[in-house]
């Protein structure tokens, strides 16, 4: 399995809470330089005043999943 892959795999499992929400994630990219990857926010969480803590928590489980990936980024 490629990095991208797993980085959707391990999204895959946070999805479930988003969408009870009304909101999703959706992966951008991965920089194999500087070990980011790149989400963006879509639905009810592109607004929502504590994405920045929905932040922190996707990037806990994506970082334990893909130990490539030094840190999430918003984009």
């Amino acid at each position: 399995m490629t990095i991208s892959e797993r980085i959707e795999s391990a999204l895959e499992t946070i999805r479930p809470a988003l969408r009870i929400d009304d909101g999703d994630v959706e992966f951008v990219g991965f920089s194999d330089t500087d070990g980011v990857a790149q989400i963006r926010f879509t639905g009810a969480c592109g607004g929502c005043p504590i994405s920045s803590l929905t932040k922190h928590g996707i990037e806990r489980r994506v970082r334990a999943a893909v130990p490539e990936v030094m840190e999430v980024a918003v984009v």
